[in-house]
C-alpha cells in the first residue's frame, strides 16, 4: 500500500461523514463515456485499515460471469475506491467489491455508460428534472461525483456558456421564467499530466402558474444626452418594464424642471407627453409614455426632462438633456449652400428641393465614399447584418431562398465589403437555437427581415421580435425590412414595430433590382452601417458579375412565371 492511498485511508477513518459523502449509495449508475468517474464501496476503508493483512479486490459480472479486474493506465483502484480515466463504453456491467478475508459488500452497483452525443453537450438519458416556481430564490446543485472538492465550475445554459463559479452550486436570488432551461455543470480535473473532466446537466422548469415577484424599472432613456438641433421636433421616450406573464400597474409620467409636464392636446403648442403605450417582447411587458418637443429652442437645450416612476415604497426617476449635434448624414455646408442658392431663384429653389429628395441616397453613399466614413470601428459588433428570413421549406432553388443564401450574401459581402450573419452559413448546428439566435443578433448592427407572404411562423417571429427588443429597449441594433413580394397588409407584423423612431421598406423588383447600381441596392446600402471598401467588381452596370449569365437566364425564366398574391 503506498504513502498516498494510506493518508486517503486515515483521513477516511478519522472523518466518518465524510465517507458517506465520498461514497453516497446508489445502486444504478449512469455516466457520460469519455468522462471521469468512480466507484467506492461505502465501510471498506475502516475495515482495510483495521486489517493491513487483507487486500481488496474489485470485481466486475458480464452474463453470470464474474471477472477480477485488473488494473491499468485507465482503470486505477485505490482499495476501496475503483477509477475510470475516463469511462468507456465497455465498461458497462455490475461491480462489486470483496475483501480477502471473505468479506464483501453486500451492495451492487449497476454501471451504465452511455453514449456522447456529438451534436450536444449532454445526453437525455444523463438529466435531472427539476421545477420551481418563479419569484422565489434557488440554488441549483452540481450534482457531479468527484473526489476533488476544489477548482472552478464552469456552468453551462443550453449547451451555451452561462457564468464560472467556484462552488458546486449555481445561486438564483429571484427566479423568473425566463431562467428555465437546460444547465450543465463541468469540473476539469487532472490525473497524470493530463485534463480529464466529469459534468451534470439538470433541466430547470419554473413554472409559470405562480406570479413572479419582479420590482418596476425604467428602461428608457438610458442615456444623459440626446443630440439634437434647433428646430427638430424632438420626442422622447419614457419605457417601463412591468413584469413577465403577469403586469404590474405602474404609474409614470414625465417632470420639466421638477414641473409635471402638461398632457397633450389640441391646443398643445409646446412640450407635453402622451398617453400610456403598452406593448410586450416576448413574455415581457412594457409600458411607454412619449414627451413631445416641438421646435427645439436655444433654451430647451437648458431644460432636465427627468422620467419618473412611482412604484410602492420608493420612486425611480432618469434625467436626460438636449445638447446640440450633428445627426445628419450630409455636412452642414452643403445645406447652407442651398439655402443660398433658393434665395438667389424660388425656381432654382424648388428644383433643389425635388431633386434633393429623389437623390439623397445617391448624395450620402457619394459623401461617405469620398470620406471614407466607417461607423463600424470601435463598436465591438463582429457581423454588419443578421439576415432573418423564412427557413421551413425553403431551399436554394426556390426564389426566396436563392435571394437569401446566395444573391444578398454575395453582393453585400463581395461587392460592398459587408459581413453578413446567416443562420445555415453561420451559425454551427448542434446548439442550442433560441440562444444562438440572440448571441448573433447582439453581434450585429442591423437586423434584415426578408418579407414574404410566408413569413409569419415561430422561428422568424421571434428573430424580429429579439429584434425590436435590441432596437427599442436597448437601442443596440436597426432594422431593415425587404419586401420579397407584394404585401398590401403589414398587420402579420408585431404592433411594437410603430414604436421605432422610423422605419423603411426595400423594395426587391426581380430582374429590375439586380444590376449593382440599381434603386434597390443603393436603398439598402443607405440604411446599412457605412464602412469603408474597395472593390474589384469593376463597373456596376454589368449585373452579369453578380449572378452567372446561366444563373440570370434561370432566375429570369422563374420571375416570369412567379404569380404574386
Amino acid at each position: 500500500m503506498t504513502l498516498g492511498n494510506l493518508l486517503i485511508l486515515c483521513l477516511i477513518f478519522l472523518d466518518g461523514a465524510a465517507t458517506g459523502d465520498l461514497c453516497p449509495f446508489r445502486r444504478s449508475i449512469d455516466v457520460i463515456e469519455g468522462e471521469y468517474f468512480f466507484l467506492c464501496s461505502p465501510g471498506s476503508e475502516q475495515d482495510t485499515f483495521q486489517n493491513e493483512s487483507y487486500m481488496g479486490n474489485w470485481y466486475k459480472k458480464n452474463e453470470e460471469n464474474v471477472t477480477l479486474i485488473q488494473e491499468t493506465s485507465r482503470i486505477v483502484s485505490n482499495g476501496s475506491i475503483l477509477e475510470f480515466w475516463p469511462a468507456e463504453l465497455s465498461d458497462s456491467g455490475i461491480y462489486s467489491y470483496k475483501l480477502s478475508n471473505g468479506n464483501h459488500s453486500v451492495t451492487e452497483w449497476t454501471l451504465n455508460v452511455l453514449k456522447r452525443n456529438k451534436n450536444s453537450c449532454f445526453n437525455q438519458n444523463h438529466l435531472h428534472m427539476e421545477t420551481r416556481s418563479a419569484g422565489s430564490g434557488y440554488s441549483l446543485k452540481c450534482n457531479t461525483v468527484t473526489r476533488n472538492t476544489g477548482g472552478n465550475v464552469t456552468w453551462y445554459k443550453n449547451c451555451s456558456f452561462h457564468t464560472l463559479t467556484t462552488e458546486g452550486e449555481l445561486n438564483f436570488n429571484t427566479l423568473r421564467l425566463s431562467d428555465s432551461g437546460i444547465y450543465t455543470c463541468r469540473i476539469l480535473i487532472t490525473h497524470e499530466g493530463k485534463v480529464f473532466y466529469t459534468t451534470s446537466t439538470t433541466n430547470l422548469k419554473v413554472k409559470k402558474d405562480t406570479p413572479e415577484f419582479v420590482i418596476p424599472k425604467i428602461t428608457e432613456p438610458t442615456e444623459a444626452y440626446i443630440e439634437t438641433k434647433t428646430g427638430k421636433d424632438e420626442v422622447l421616450n419614457c419605457t417601463v418594464f412591468r413584469g413577465y406573464s403577469v403586469a404590474l400597474n405602474v404609474i409614470f409620467y414625465w417632470l420639466i424642471n421638477d414641473k409635471r409636464a402638461e398632457q397633450c392636446s389640441d391646443s398643445s403648442n409646446c412640450a407635453c407627453q402622451g398617453n400610456y403605450e403598452y406593448f410586450n417582447l416576448g413574455n415581457e411587458l412594457y409600458a411607454s409614455k412619449r414627451l413631445w418637443i416641438k421646435k427645439v429652442t436655444d433654451e430647451d437645450m437648458n431644460h432636465n426632462y427627468t422620467c419618473i416612476l412611482i412604484v410602492p415604497g420608493k420612486m425611480q426617476k432618469q434625467t436626460v438633456r438636449l445638447k446640440k449635434g450633428n445627426i445628419s448624414d450630409l455636412p452642414p455646408h452643403l445645406f447652407t449652400t442651398g439655402v443660398i442658392v433658393a434665395i438667389l431663384s424660388s425656381c432654382v429653389a424648388v428644383l433643389l428641393v425635388v431633386l434633393g429628395g429623389i437623390f439623397r441616397v445617391d448624395l450620402v453613399l457619394l459623401y461617405r465614399d469620398i470620406t471614407g466614413k466607417d461607423e463600424t470601428v470601435g463598436d465591438g459588433k463582429e457581423y454588419d447584418a443578421f439576415v432573418s428570413y423564412l427557413k421551413d421549406c425553403i431551399t436554394t432553388n426556390d426564389g426566396e431562398g436563392k435571394f437569401a443564401l446566395e444573391i444578398l450574401p454575395k453582393t453585400l459581402e463581395e461587392h460592398f465589403g459587408y459581413k453578413l450573419c446567416i443562420f445555415e452559413r453561420d451559425i454551427t448546428p448542434g446548439g442550442a437555437v433560441v440562444d444562438d439566435v440572440l448571441s448573433f443578433i447582439d453581434k450585429s448592427r442591423r437586423l434584415i427581415v426578408i418579407l414574404s407572404k410566408n413569413y409569419v411562423s415561430d422561428k422568424v417571429m421571434y428573430e424580429l421580435e429579439s429584434g425590436l427588443h435590441k432596437a427599442l429597449v436597448e437601442r443596440k441594433i436597426k432594422i431593415i425590412l425587404i419586401e420579397y413580394m407584394p404585401i398590401s397588409d403589414y398587420n402579420f407584423l408585431p404592433k411594437s414595430l410603430a414604436l421605432l423612431p422610423s422605419w423603411r421598406v426595400v423594395q426587391w423588383k426581380k430582374d429590375q433590382s439586380l444590376p449593382l447600381n440599381s434603386r434597390f441596392w443603393k436603398n439598402l446600402r443607405y440604411l446599412m452601417p457605412a464602412k469603408t471598401f474597395k472593390s474589384n467588381s469593376g463597373s456596376p452596370n454589368n449585373f452579369l458579375e453578380l449572378v452567372s449569365e446561366q444563373e440570370t437566364q434561370s432566375l429570369t425564366a422563374y420571375w416570369k412565371t412567379k404569380t404574386f398574391i
